[in-house]
């Protein structure tokens, strides 16, 4: 059996989309199974055992339909005997029509079911703690016969250069790493994910006044720098002390080496607290307020993996929204009432439990 799995879009889309491959080699470990990914992506599934081959959507595929349309004859080459389309865009619709596979599995969205031979809605609610994200993923093994109740976890593989490499890193600027080590996600992908600066300072300076030898490193690429400096400005004196401000990951790679030696990966939702989580480092998540929780707070157990939403606190500014994104337009406004205060104690919790 020889499976393409698609799945386009962000950093977490793949890592997430990156269970079913485990998934289909505990069940048929004959199978050759190939990953069509954007190439930003790549590094979260490098040296991961259960990939084959990677194929990848380039920015070029993405501007010219003609470069797409090659593209597609390729990999209609490969001879694939399922196609498993994660997110049915326009772009991977065309892959599957050119395909020669007879499965060809993906989400429901109306418009597409000419493309594919099974389909499935998304689940309004997960049953197990691994959330929507994960099971709604699963549920797209169904007709190759695999058990979809079983949940496998996302994971990274760093090998053994990389952690050391990135322990001598650390070290050489100082870090010990047998003293807590805290990775901040100071800034979310965009304005309406990025918790206000004065709060986010705030949270800092909690984390240093509960865990007062705590070392901090701030996640941000160089582009984010001023940002993330105003961020480092309105923290208080006493915590910039704790702040490693010129100590980070210049690609995504060594990032993820870095994150491996953290305490904990605290901060904004997004590709970094995923990541975190595939290391198995406990993470503390600020959602934004238009993001549906349900859907990305994988693993969480109120422990190890704690997560805060808007809702939590002030479930009335939900009334009557058929969907978290309808607030997405008010995300600023829903942000000035998403005060630190609410999750001091959580936050205390989970820092006092590591």
């Amino acid at each position: 059996m020889k499976v393409l799995i698609i799945q386009q879009k962000m950093i977490g889309d793949v890592l997430a989309s990156s269970i079913l491959f485990e998934a289909i080699k505990h069940h048929n470990h004959d199978a050759e199974l190939h990953y069509l990914i954007n190439t930003h992506t790549f590094p979260v599934v490098d040296h991961n055992p259960f990939i084959d081959k990677i194929q990848f959507f380039t920015p070029e595929h993405e501007k010219n339909k003609l470069k797409l349309i090659k593209f597609a004859k390729q990999l209609r080459k490969e001879n694939y005997d399922v196609i498993i389309d994660v997110y049915s865009k326009l772009s991977s619709n065309l892959i599957t029509l050119f395909s020669k596979a007879k499965i060809k599995i993906s989400i429901d969205k109306s418009r597409n079911r000419l493309f594919y031979t099974h389909l499935f809605k998304h689940k309004a609610k997960a049953d197990t703690n691994a959330g929507l994200a994960i099971e709604n993923r699963l549920q797209l093994l169904q007709p190759l016969g695999i058990d979809t109740s079983k949940i496998v976890r996302p994971k990274i593989y760093l090998t053994e250069e990389e952690k050391s490499a990135a322990k001598t890193f650390l070290e050489s600027h100082h870090i010990n790493t047998n003293k807590p080590l805290y990775m901040i996600g100071v800034l979310g992908s965009g304005a309406n994910k990025t918790y206000p600066f004065d709060f986010m300072a705030s949270v800092i300076d909690k984390v240093v006044k509960t865990q007062p030898e705590c070392q901090i490193l701030f996640n941000y690429i160089p582009k984010q720098e001023t940002d993330a400096k105003a961020i480092l400005d309105l923290c208080e004196s006493e915590t910039q002390k704790h702040i490693y401000f010129e100590v980070f990951g210049k690609s995504l790679r060594e990032f993820l080496t870095i994150t491996h030696h953290c305490t904990a990966l605290i901060g904004n939702e997004g590709g970094a607290i995923n990541m975190a989580k595939a290391l198995h480092i406990p993470t503390f998540t600020i959602f934004s307020p238009w993001i549906k929780k349900e859907a990305w707070n994988m693993f969480d157990d109120s422990k190890k993996h704690v997560s805060v939403h808007l809702k939590d606190f002030d479930n009335q500014l939900y009334s009557g929204v058929k969907h978290p994104k309808e607030l997405k337009p008010k995300a600023s406004d829903l942000y000035s009432k998403f005060k630190p205060s609410y999750f001091e104690d959580s936050l205390v919790k989970f820092l006092n439990d590591l």
